[in-house]
């Protein structure tokens, strides 16, 4: 069940209320009497405890004490933190709303914990076939306060819907998500939004000379697709336009190097990054930002048949270049260069790609943030990472030098399709830098875009990793 933001203005007589502070010191009368008061102070001073419930029988009382000795950023994670702690309380008790209340707390530390709810609130089980007693029944959430206006209420609640949707089409099986069927979705995103959109059946991709789209596409049944969705209001702050590139691999086999063991049993995610940009610029729509921005979405699966290509083939892309095939797990690189290579004619002020693209990134960083690399964008980059501490999907970013773009070559074709072992998230980047010609960021979500565990507020399985992201750095653009 989807939780929704509203800001009120009178907490409920027989609601259930939280009060959110960062001392006991700052709380008063009112919610909580002087006993309750006297009870927390005591044990935050002598026992250091920072969360209270107080069962009033009807309804709930809680307060949580969120230190705020800490860099902006991880005070609002933590906020963020506790409101998914408290989603999942509510929940285990059958409760359906909750009114969040300050003392001495911010307007953007409310929203944060809200925001944790809300996205905590998330579930994937339309599969189920007894729901009873399973879905999550919060689907409330007031605030009330004075720092807080509706603007940023409605915008929370479309950010969460945007992620929502991302983790959707991430969760969901392949079997019921071909490209031609992730291409009817994003379409249907685009109509609700205002988005004009195109998608390439495989005839006008064989007639774009989209040579790695095709090529990862021979192994399949299905045929591939690319979306274009192109958000181009009126009062357009930019000239060029702003480019997001997705991988969208709808199940990823290995094809004839096929993965071993339980390395293919996510696999349905490794669409991830065409989920992340196809919700982007949904939410940038839905935001009505004032900015041309267009998402390019390459899909296929990556299967084997007796005509999928193997180790030794030699492809030529969209952009001419040729490509020695060494490992046909080395897909996401071949579809996205094509969209990068396809970039070119709308001559970009940026474009940002994304794709659950290297073991490599994942084993450098883990669960913890987003690898990137980026060629004549130093500030755009910086930028991103501005916005990813702001909503702690941070971003590292990786030594982009020419040495590791030696590494790519082929004795016998133009490039290889896969370098050595080592730090194969940059030479993966250094080959998609080939194709491009604009300010680039590549951004390798491997380790961010599917949790195996419960994640907090990331929730588990698809995580819809960067969606917010990418809305702060439009917003911020904007």
């Amino acid at each position: 069940m989807k939780a929704t933001l509203q800001k009120i203005f009178t907490p409920e007589a027989s609601g259930n209320v939280v009060i959110l502070t960062s001392n006991a010191d700052h709380l008063s009368e009112g919610i909580l009497n002087q006993s309750e008061i006297h009870h927390i102070t005591e044990n935050f001073e002598k026992n250091k405890m920072e969360s209270f419930d107080f069962n009033k029988l009807d309804h709930w009382v809680f307060v949580r004490i969120i230190k705020s000795n800490h860099d902006s950023s991880k005070v609002l994670e933590s906020f963020r933190k506790s409101g998914d702690e408290l989603q999942a309380f509510l929940n285990s008790r059958k409760q359906t709303s909750l009114t969040i209340t300050g003392a001495a707390a911010t307007g953007n530390q409310l929203l944060a914990f809200a925001e944790g709810m809300a996205l905590g609130n998330y579930q994937f089980i339309k599969y189920l076939h007894d729901k009873s007693g399973k879905e999550n029944s919060l689907n409330k959430i007031g605030i009330l306060s004075d720092e807080v206006n509706d603007d940023e209420i409605v915008e929370i609640n479309m950010l969460v819907s945007a992620v929502s949707i991302a983790r959707d089409l991430v969760n969901e099986p392949a079997m019921q998500l071909s490209a031609v069927k992730m291409a009817e979705t994003f379409a249907t995103m685009a109509k609700e939004a205002g988005i004009h959109v195109e998608v390439f059946n495989k005839k006008k991709i064989e007639s774009l000379k989209m040579g790695g789209l095709l090529a990862v596409n021979t192994g399949s049944i299905d045929p591939p697709t690319f979306t274009v969705m192109e958000w181009k209001p009126k009062n357009a702050h930019n000239d060029k336009p702003l480019i997001f590139v997705g991988k969208g691999v709808t199940y990823d086999t290995g094809g004839l190097n096929i993965k071993t063991g339980k390395s293919m049993e996510n696999m349905k995610s490794d669409m991830s990054g065409a989920a992340m940009m196809a919700s982007a610029i949904y939410a940038a729509a839905k935001a009505r930002l004032p900015l041309h921005i267009v998402a390019l979405i390459p899909a296929t699966d990556n299967r084997l048949n007796g005509n999928a290509y193997v180790s030794g083939d030699i492809i030529t892309m969209h952009n001419g270049l040729t490509v020695e095939i060494i490992n046909t797990d080395a897909e996401g690189r071949l579809i996205l260069a094509d969209a990068l290579s396809y970039a070119k004619k709308y001559n970009p002020e940026l474009v940002i790609d994304a794709a659950t693209l290297t073991g490599s990134a994942q084993r450098a960083i883990g669960k913890f943030g987003v690898v990137a690399m980026q060629t004549k964008a130093t500030e755009e980059m910086e930028e991103l990472k501005k916005s990813g501490n702001a909503v702690y999907e941070r971003v590292a970013e990786f030594p982009f030098w020419d040495e590791y773009a030696d590494l790519m070559k082929s004795d016998i074709a133009d490039l290889v399709n896969a370098g050595p072992p080592e730090a194969g998230m940059i030479t993966a980047g250094k080959f998609l830098e080939k194709f491009t010609d604009y300010p680039y960021i590549h951004l390798d979500i491997a380790g961010v875009a599917f949790a195996e565990s419960r994640d907090s507020y990331r929730g588990l399985g698809g995580t819809g990793f960067g969606v917010r992201l990418l809305f702060d750095f439009l917003k911020k653009q904007s």
